[in-house]
């Protein structure tokens, strides 16, 4: 009898999870539908509370908006599990974010109107993108199950040999000196190791994984495990580049995104699509072997590059 009260109390816990996802994608559902149908019968008071002018394409993109609402509500509050119509309330929002980018960047517009609009959608947005991870990990098996994987390789010649560029990335703890969505690497056992990156909407995304292939200069590869945020598996490859310039870095990516296709979109409108940020990432890891840290320019818009270990010392 004792040995069945932590199951119990278990399954308890993830029916009131379940059942807390389920009233958040429900108010969601209302909350779409109520918007949409402001927008079909009442845009022109919309265009004025979010500071844009009331020009007869304006509205008429604002009634197709309203409708889109209406029908990701419908959709939501149709199903026990709408995973799916969640991913797309979130790729609404940023449709929503997009016309409000470029309302602000016109001179014809309110523009303390428009900046309370976006900051109310970002809001809003941050919700729906929780609330459908939430229910991507709940759903099946989780990420994975929300669609077919997405595979990603890219490649840069680094002017190092392949043992340094190896020994440098082989302590994970140094990925965030030049991986920029990286936040943190703890290393939590002598294989496994404990993952932090920023998410859309300012989201944390975390995982664990596992090395599954260690050989020394030449690959290293890795699995996520059971529960991450986004499941995913991969290697690095360090190959002799020819003609004597160096390393060929080969990174070769599989992930699952949440939302399948529709979140993989998403990932990509909210600039966290990770074939990107490999190859950024591969920029910023030629610069730090071979100058010792990233370089930036004074126009450059991401703040927060990290000055690297020189190579030299990392290596030694």
């Amino acid at each position: 009898m004792a040995s069945q009260i932590p199951q119990q109390r278990e399954n308890r816990q993830g029916n009131s999870q379940g059942s807390n996802e389920e009233r958040i994608a429900n108010g969601l559902g209302w909350f779409s539908i109520a918007l949409g149908l402001a927008e079909v019968a009442a845009p022109g008071q919309l265009a004025d509370l979010i500071g844009v002018r009331k020009k007869k394409e304006t509205l008429a993109l604002l009634r197709i908006y309203g409708l889109r609402e209406i029908a990701a509500g419908i959709g939501i509050l149709a199903q026990p599990r709408p995973t799916g119509w969640l991913w797309a309330r979130v790729a609404g929002d940023l449709l929503d974010l997009s016309a409000l980018g470029s309302a602000l960047a016109s001179n014809r517009t309110d523009k303390a109107r428009a900046a309370t609009a976006t900051a109310a959608v970002i809001g809003v947005t941050a919700v729906d993108v929780l609330c459908a991870r939430q229910m991507s990990q709940s759903s099946g098996d989780g990420a994975a199950s929300t669609g077919a994987p997405v595979y990603v390789t890219k490649t840069i010649i680094v002017g190092r040999s392949a043992d340094e560029i190896y020994r440098f990335w082989r302590d994970f703890t140094n990925l965030p000196a030049f991986m920029k969505h990286l936040q943190s690497v703890e290393i939590t056992a002598e294989k496994q190791s404990h993952w932090k990156a920023e998410g859309p909407a300012g989201t944390t995304i975390e995982w664990d994984a596992e090395i599954v292939d260690d050989q020394p200069g030449v690959r290293i590869g890795w699995q996520s495990l059971e529960g991450a945020d986004v499941d995913n598996s991969g290697a690095v490859y360090f190959e002799r580049a020819t003609g004597g310039r160096g390393t060929l870095v080969r990174v070769e990516l599989q992930y699952a995104p949440p939302g399948g296709a529709i979140g993989a979109s998403i990932a990509k409108l909210f600039g966290k699509e990770p074939g990107q940020e490999i190859e950024d990432d591969l920029r910023a890891l030629k610069q730090v072997m071979e100058t010792g840290e990233v370089a930036k320019s004074d126009a450059s818009i991401h703040s927060g590059l990290h000055p690297a270990q020189p190579a030299e010392a990392a290596t030694a």
